[in-house]
């Protein structure tokens, strides 16, 4: 210990995990209405310039939540038919836009700006192309799941799952035709 200086420790306060994380906590507690980079770096007990270290801005950060909270959404599953993985697909994405305060207006958000949660799309028209059908069947049909789920997100389950079977009985007549 005596007279030797220690060079002062250099850490990273949060890691952008850690950032997501109260973000989605930040989100729960006060709204999309009062949610920005500078309240979150006031919870974390940050200048706002350091959440630019790791987002270069909100819909960055919109992006990452967005993202973060379908991937919490996730299920593990083996799933045999493209209609099976279509249904389980917009079931998690409704599962996720209903676990936050919020979360729907932020998962839309980010899916409408092209800056995240795109990967439920992605998901439903690469199983509509596994099904057979032609790109551009697969590009609608991926959207107007998307967007069926994102319209219902209120409904009762059960009205949920009727509709949806609707889409996709409509879908699977479109694929068996060609």
């Amino acid at each position: 210990m005596g007279g030797s200086k220690q060079a002062p420790s250099v850490t990273v306060r949060h890691r952008r995990g850690d950032v997501v994380a109260r973000a989605i906590a930040v989100l729960d507690e006060r709204g999309l209405e009062d949610w920005s980079m500078r309240r979150l770096a006031a919870d974390l007990g940050v200048r706002p310039s350091a959440l630019y270290h790791h987002f270069p801005g909100k819909d960055a950060l919109l992006a990452a939540v967005a993202d973060e909270l379908l991937a919490r959404g996730r299920r593990p599953a083996e799933v045999v038919t493209w209609e099976s993985e279509l249904r389980l697909v917009c079931v998690e994405l409704r599962d996720a836009m209903r676990s936050h305060r919020d979360a729907a207006e932020v998962i839309a958000a980010a899916h409408a700006r092209g800056v995240g949660a795109q990967e439920p799309q992605r998901r439903m028209e690469a199983a509509l192309l596994r099904a057979g059908a032609d790109p551009d069947l697969a590009r609608v049909g991926a959207n107007t799941l998307l967007h069926f789920a994102f319209a219902h997100v209120a409904d009762d389950p059960s009205d949920f799952t009727l509709g949806l079977g609707i889409v996709l009985d409509g879908l699977a007549a479109r694929i068996d035709v060609r």
